[in-house]
């Protein structure tokens, strides 16, 4: 039969024990850090899918005026042609390489042919879009500087990329609100925009985009 000090002796032991344990407070510790170390994570993985969306919007925008620049539509006898399909295929290529971003709802690319008009200023001698994001060109539509000098070419004030005589300027402008993973309340969408330009590969027939093909109009 256990006696009263023998019962006292096991509590003295057991509270010791209890005092020399640390499981309770790493437990404590663990359930007030786990909520920190997982928000921690998840924005984590948020800024990286951020920096990814930038890197792949800014990869869009040069493929897309790089391979505008290279169509080529047209025989020894005759000037290179651009055709509505050949940029419907640009537009194609350019879909396929956002795979994945929703880019054709949360998107839109404008190429724009930029060109020299008839007084030797700068024009806007024809302009496509891609996407169903309702946004404008920075610097202009369709028919701009047609005719005249006042049109100073497309790019921000002061760096503006003209064209050359008998030449023309792929100009391509993206804009693409990205949608977040796991933060939207608190991060809302983000606008992101790039540009890039580049002059067409050779000689071009630069008297406007010929059929066959639906024009992917920025109107439309």
């Amino acid at each position: 039969m256990t006696g009263p000090i023998d019962f006292r002796r096991r509590m003295r032991r057991t509270i010791r024990h209890l005092a020399q344990s640390n499981r309770g407070s790493v437990m404590l510790e663990m359930a007030f850090s786990i909520p920190f170390l997982v928000l921690v994570g998840f924005g984590g993985l948020e800024i990286a899918n951020l920096t990814l969306a930038h890197t792949r919007v800014s990869q869009l925008g040069l493929n897309t005026a790089d391979n505008a620049a290279r169509i080529a539509a047209g025989s020894n006898l005759t000037q290179p042609q651009v055709r509505e399909v050949d940029i419907n295929e640009v537009f194609a290529g350019a879909e396929r390489q956002v795979a994945g971003l929703g880019f054709e709802n949360n998107g839109r690319i404008i190429l724009s042919s930029l060109q020299r008009n008839d007084d030797g200023g700068q024009t806007i001698k024809w302009q496509r879009c891609f996407g169903n994001l309702e946004v404008a060109s920075a610097y202009g539509v369709e028919g701009t500087g047609a005719t005249g000098m006042d049109f100073p070419g497309m790019g921000p004030v002061g760096r503006e990329v003209k064209a050359a005589a008998g030449t023309a300027i792929m100009f391509v402008e993206v804009t693409y609100e990205y949608q977040p993973l796991l933060f939207g309340a608190w991060l809302g969408p983000r606008t992101i925009r790039s540009s890039a330009a580049y002059n067409v590969r050779e000689a071009r027939d630069l008297s406007g985009v010929k059929a066959p093909g639906t024009p992917a109009r920025c109107e439309d």
